[in-house]
């Protein structure tokens, strides 16, 4: 079984930041499969189903992005699961170009507070995760400010083609292993 975790922040005023990518990318793999996001639980909102043969459950938190720990440690226990080898968490990057897409198996948190809120109640950084870039800060903003704005017109167009492109990478975790999907998408750089 695997658990596909996408961070972002609950409410429709969050729906489009940047903060919210992970959140997209599990709602463009779930509309692959026809799963929808009905139940409640662990502080998330969860789909379950089948991919690739596979048992997955995607989930949502709605703790807010600083307090995801709280979801992924609880959501961790009640399907019993090893975070090392069957949690996914899929979240955006600062340090990352837009648009890039990189694959890692454990890792720091960085500068991202959800996943140092994560990292910190799990009691390990050996957890895989899918990083989706979205630019450095700009210049005289705020990093906060920043992460809770929207993205670009040209950026929005091309979002389908990076969502899909995320979508892909995890679906090639479940059916082939990581490994397989680091060779295929970390390098690639922009999907544009």
């Amino acid at each position: 079984m695997w658990l596909i975790v996408g961070l972002g922040n609950p409410g429709e005023e969050y729906t489009r930041t940047r903060h919210n990518i992970g959140f997209r990318a599990i709602d463009t793999l779930g509309d692959r499969y026809g799963l929808r996001f009905d139940d409640k639980r662990g502080k998330a909102r969860i789909a379950e189903g089948s991919i690739a043969g596979q048992r997955v459950a995607l989930a949502k938190p709605f703790t807010f992005m600083n307090l995801s720990g709280q979801a992924v440690t609880s959501l961790t226990q009640w399907y019993k699961i090893d975070p090392a080898t069957q949690l996914l968490v899929v979240y955006d990057d600062l340090d990352l170009p837009w648009a890039a897409l990189r694959l890692r198996e454990r890792g720091s948190a960085g500068t991202h507070n959800g996943m140092k809120s994560i990292v910190q109640l799990l009691g390990s950084q050996q957890f895989p995760r899918l990083r989706i870039g979205i630019d450095r800060t700009p210049p005289g903003w705020q990093t906060a400010n920043y992460v809770l704005s929207r993205f670009s017109r040209e950026q929005e167009e091309e979002m389908p083609q990076l969502l899909g492109a995320a979508a892909d990478a995890i679906e090639l975790i479940i059916r082939e292993g990581f490994t397989a999907a680091m060779n295929r998408f970390n390098g690639e750089g922009k999907k544009s």
